[in-house]
């Protein structure tokens, strides 16, 4: 009997735990349907170039226990097909070639677009189904869907910074530590809030387009200093890596040779916001004859390939399953999600940012319940720190300035005035 058709999967952007979830459960699913199943190695990257050599077909016995482990059995890849029409056909050609008459992928906001492009570029020929995958949790799903792989990096982040807390705590010094997130503080914040660490700064706090990179810094001495008023020296400061693109780019002038992806990305890798933030707090302190100690680290890789924990090994099976349905019912150019157990399909229309063109960004919502108790459980320079002259004074003294200098250093940063303290 012949095939129902022939899938295709493609995993495109950076690794995410539970990838391998949603490649066996679509997998056995399809084939189950009827499907010839055809696993694409390395993204797009190799269909650019019009090289089917590495694809292999997958049946059962290759993806029926791969659903706990962590990474993905067919690697993953940046290439973009997208950005020159060229790449687009040699992608487009390679599939006909190979008998392709659906494709899955599974990634981000890049991938989803060029899934978005094979099905329009194709004239309906080819149906694509998208599986939203990222550490970052940005995609535009409903606010209360987490991307898959987010819970399992925020449950290895929690786990990293609870430790570096514990250090922080016996060694008496600070940590300041750049967490993953090109676009939104969702991992940030998530690992920040669970893991209890001292502060956590996201971009979205910030409404004006550049942030100087001095506001930065004050707001991280401002919780030091918070802290040794109260008598604790360390503490752990988290920096979501989106914060990099607030700067002012003069301030980043000496990065300008730094490496971008293929997306046009920086790779934020490259850029050590944590060691910057570091070198001028130590700076800082050593001018007022203040020892502290301070290290910066940055973590991200270390939670991209983590097996997936049981929440994402479920939900990643669920969204396997539900892609081959959709596609098997006859949708096509769509993201899927799960939303009350059921599957809601979400057109790649409908996420759209209509001025850009690419697949909107779902960002922290600084005005949520969520962020707000988070605000509450960090220790930061508020309004009610210059209410008291007593404890203004106590916080000067901890700072080696005098009240006016302090004052005038970072009561900015609450906003509010000053009233005779």
């Amino acid at each position: 009997m012949p095939p129902r058709g022939t899938l295709a999967i493609i995993v495109g952007g950076g690794p995410a735990p539970g990838i391998n979830s949603v490649i066996s459960s679509a997998t056995i699913e399809a084939i189950n349907e009827g499907f010839e199943v055809l696993g694409v190695q390395e993204g797009f990257k190799y269909l650019m170039r019009e090289d089917t050599s590495r694809v292999r077909r997958l049946q059962i016995e290759d993806v029926s226990r791969i659903h706990l482990l962590g990474g993905s059995i067919l690697g993953t890849a940046r290439d973009n097909p997208t950005k020159q029409e060229k790449d687009t056909r040699a992608v487009l050609d390679s599939l006909h070639a190979l008998g392709v008459t659906h494709l899955m992928t599974i990634g981000g906001d890049d991938t989803a677009f060029s899934s978005r492009t094979m099905a329009e570029k194709s004239g309906g020929a080819i149906r694509t189904v998208h599986v939203p995958k990222t550490i970052d949790n940005d995609l535009p799903l409903p606010s209360h869907i987490p991307t898959f792989g987010y819970q399992t990096a925020r449950h290895v982040g929690v786990e990293l910074v609870r430790n570096l807390i514990e250090d922080a705590r016996s060694t008496k010094r600070w940590f300041i530590v750049v967490a993953m997130g090109r676009q939104a503080g969702h991992l940030a914040l998530g690992i920040g809030k669970a893991a209890g660490a001292t502060l956590t700064l996201i971009r979205e706090e910030f409404e004006q387009e550049t942030v100087p990179f001095a506001q930065i810094c004050d707001i991280v001495e401002g919780s030091i200093i918070k802290r040794r008023a109260d008598g604790l020296h360390y503490g752990v400061a988290i920096l979501a890596e989106g914060l990099i693109e607030k700067l002012d780019k003069q301030e980043l002038a000496e990065l300008e040779d730094v490496e971008r992806d293929e997306h046009g990305h920086i790779r934020f890798a490259e850029v050590n916001l944590a060691r910057k933030v570091k070198a001028e707090l130590q700076g800082r302190f050593a001018q007022r004859d203040m020892k502290i100690t301070i290290t910066n680290k940055n973590i991200g890789y270390e939670l991209r390939c983590a097996d997936p924990i049981p929440f994402d090994a479920a939900y990643c099976r669920d969204l396997g399953y539900s892609a081959i349905r959709f596609l098997t019912s006859g949708g096509s150019g769509a993201m899927i999600s799960v939303q009350g157990g059921r599957m809601v399909p979400i057109l790649f229309t409908d996420i759209r940012d209509p001025v850009t063109g690419k697949t909107r960004v779902r960002n922290v919502d600084p005005n949520s319940e969520s962020y707000r108790v988070a605000r509450e459980y960090m220790t930061r320079l508020g309004p009610e720190d210059f209410e008291y002259s007593a404890w203004v004074e106590k916080l000067a003294h901890a700072a080696h300035l005098t009240v006016d200098a302090f004052c005038r250093k970072f009561e900015y940063l609450t906003g509010a005035v000053q009233s005779g303290a």
